[in-house]
């Protein structure tokens, strides 16, 4: 791999010179040249990392996700990542393995790598990020999450919940258990849960029961036996499709046959719950979009430009084949 020094020497200049070149600084248009000729003769491709540190606007945008291996995050990393690329910026990802104490610890650490902007996956806003946003004074964007007090990017969780829960009634489902999150998630963990319950007291003549479990689909197989023992639910509406999946391996643990036995839907439009059978009936979000969109908001404020401090992203019901439509029988 070539470096700068080969580069200077091969162009018989300073290495402070090709540096001064690459950062778009003040030389003589024969050794602009010159340089020029050599690093298309020899492929050179300059460290942008490097070079961001050094330029007076830096070109790294640091991103900060909870987990890598989820669907959702991957989904909104690619947006991120492909809008980046269009306007010449580099993404560094920081992973917190779902710890509130890591997030903001990497607010501070990314700004220390001097990235120009942060796109936030939170789990939760505390006052330790909003003092860390502040400290660091770097424009900060949330996705998935949402605080009256920062730029965010937020799928349209209560809205969305409310279809599904229509969407549930109106396939004569009545005695219906909801599985969903704790409720220091505001947006699967609360606002999902809430537009669902508002479609629940439209209809009124409901035996709903309300539990809770982790993101991880161990934990929602274990939970949903327990339900099924217990309370034997028509359907059960849960807040992430990773449960749902949970829900449904439980079901077939059991022996119940999925939806004559008992109806799942889930949350997020995953590729996982189209590939199962039968496939998920879900409600899908546009992540790559979604992480699309909020890149272009960064950029945009990275440039003097204004955005709206809440924006909103689309959502559609996936109809397949684990609802039971009991108006039919």
């Amino acid at each position: 791999m070539n470096t700068i020094e080969d580069i200077a020497r091969l162009a018989g200049v300073a290495k402070s010179t090709v540096s001064r070149y690459l950062n778009g600084g003040s030389i003589s248009e024969s050794t602009r040249k010159k340089i020029e000729r050599i690093i298309n003769e020899t492929g050179y491709a300059p460290n942008s990392f490097a070079q961001s540190l050094k330029a007076k606007k830096p070109n790294i945008i640091g991103t900060i996700v909870p987990r890598l291996d989820s669907f959702a995050t991957s989904q909104i990393l690619m947006g991120i990542d492909e809008q980046l690329r269009e306007q010449n910026y580099q993404m560094l990802i920081s992973n917190t393995s779902q710890v509130v104490e890591r997030e903001v610890e990497s607010v501070y650490s990314l700004s220390n790598q001097k990235v120009a902007g942060i796109l936030l996956l939170a789990t939760e806003i505390t006052n330790a990020h909003l003092k860390a946003f502040s400290e660091t004074e770097l424009p900060v964007i949330l996705i998935g999450q949402q605080h009256e007090k920062v730029y965010s990017y937020v799928h349209n969780d209560d809205a969305a919940a409310f279809e599904l829960g229509k969407y549930v009634l109106a396939h004569g489902h009545r005695k219906i258990a909801y599985l969903g999150v704790t409720e220091k998630d505001i947006a699967v963990g609360v606002k999902r849960k809430e537009g669902f319950k508002r479609a629940i007291r439209a209809q009124g003549d409901c035996e709903v029961r309300f539990y809770e479990t982790t993101f991880q689909m161990e934990d929602a197989i274990e939970i949903t036996s327990t339900i099924i023992d217990s309370f034997n639910p028509s359907i059960i509406v849960c807040a992430t499709d990773n449960i749902a999946m949970g829900a449904l391996k439980a079901a077939h643990l059991k022996g119940i046959p999925v939806p004559s036995g008992l109806s799942i839907t889930g949350f997020g439009g995953y590729a996982m719950t189209n590939i199962v059978h039968p496939g998920m009936t879900t409600v899908k979000f546009e992540y790559e979009e979604a992480g699309r969109q909020a890149a272009e908001g960064l950029i945009t404020l990275l440039n003097g430009g204004e955005i709206p401090l809440k924006n909103i992203s689309d959502y559609r019901i996936i109809e397949r084949g684990t609802v039971d439509n009991k108006m039919t029988k």
